[in-house]
């Protein structure tokens, strides 16, 4: 009789999980009519997955199979169009060696932590890579003394002061700015922007930190960055840490307000350190992003070890195409360097 009511139960206890994983999968997608609803969409892999889970087993009980297989589908159809469409898979995107330009550039992407206890490890990784330019979130009271650390060999910098406990951002380089005041702090220290001369190149580079969701200010405080990013020149890069995924409403409107090109390949950066790394790297979110415009050719990005973060480091090497090239040229290289 037990076993009678658990075989005549869990079918129906699955049918309703899988219903009620439909309604937020499926409301991500319109995000664009609210916030809240764009809220759902940074999740939309971890509930693919889950309906998918929940619905395979009723493909096997009579009665149940219809609902199992719209399950499966809709979990399988989602994952495979937000993996292709954006290529967020674990991993690094690299560019084909031909038609790139010579001279390369690192850029490392990193949220601090406001509270991290490793700053030495932080030190490490980058003087091991020795990233040109470094991008900072959390830059909190404490990390602005332990930066002094590094101002030696990172002399030009922009720290915007901390608007809250976490901290601000921060813009640290190995090369000059354009000139000494090639650089601003906007949105009440969450957005930094300084000019940076690449060689013959002058780069705008942008670290922006994008609060939470909805209920909270994400929405509005993208409003308030828009005005700077629309007055981005023609050569740029944008890094940050969004707290938003590279298919939600969130990125597009920052990618949109820059006339910028968001960068594929990056992978799950942000979980709380109660898995182990590696399963970190799988079923973290996607919310450290990284932009492009104009004449900025990524070559490769790749997400590096955990530094005592709840973010992984991300690295991008990069190289500038010449002023002089045609722009339609330009454009095909770059085409080719995107696949």
């Amino acid at each position: 009789m037990k076993k009678l009511r658990i075989a005549t139960i869990l079918p129906a206890v699955l049918a309703l999980g899988v219903f009620a994983v439909s309604l937020p999968l499926v409301a991500g997608f319109w995000g664009r009519l609210h916030p809240a609803l764009d809220s759902m969409a940074h999740f939309r892999l971890h509930l693919a997955v889950l309906i998918a889970l929940l619905s395979a087993p009723l493909l096997f009980v009579k009665g149940w199979r219809q609902i199992g297989a719209a399950g499966t589908v809709l979990g399988i159809a989602t994952l495979s169009a937000t993996l292709l469409s954006f290529q967020s898979a674990a991993g690094s995107a690299r560019a084909e060696p031909t038609d790139t330009p010579a001279a390369r550039y690192r850029l490392l992407q990193l949220n601090l932590r406001y509270d991290n206890a490793t700053p030495k490890r932080v030190f490490s990784l980058i003087g091991r890579t020795k990233p040109d330019i470094v991008t900072l979130n959390e830059v909190s009271g404490m990390w602005m003394k332990e930066l002094e650390f590094l101002e030696a060999t990172y002399p030009y910098r922009v720290i915007c002061p901390p608007p809250a406990r976490i901290g601000g951002v921060a813009i640290l380089s190995r090369r000059p700015f354009a000139d000494p005041e090639a650089f601003a702090c906007y949105d009440r220290g969450s957005m930094a922007v300084a000019t940076v001369r690449l060689g013959a190149e002058a780069v705008e580079v942008g670290a922006l930190h994008l609060g939470w969701p909805w209920p909270f200010e994400q929405h509005h405080q993208v409003s308030r960055v828009t005005p700077v990013l629309e007055r981005f020149p023609d050569t740029a890069i944008l890094a940050g840490d969004l707290n938003a995924t590279p298919w939600s409403v969130t990125a597009h409107r920052v990618a949109a307000a820059g006339q910028m090109n968001l960068m594929p390949g990056i992978g799950p950066t942000w979980m709380k350190p109660i898995l182990p790394e590696r399963l970190r790297r799988l079923v973290g979110l996607p919310i450290d992003n990284l932009f492009t415009k104009g004449r900025i050719v990524p070559l490769t990005v790749e997400r590096l070890e955990d530094v005592g973060s709840d973010h992984l480091p991300v690295l991008l090497e990069f190289g500038v195409m010449p002023d002089g090239q045609p722009e339609d040229v330009i454009e095909v290289k770059l085409a080719r360097n995107r696949r």
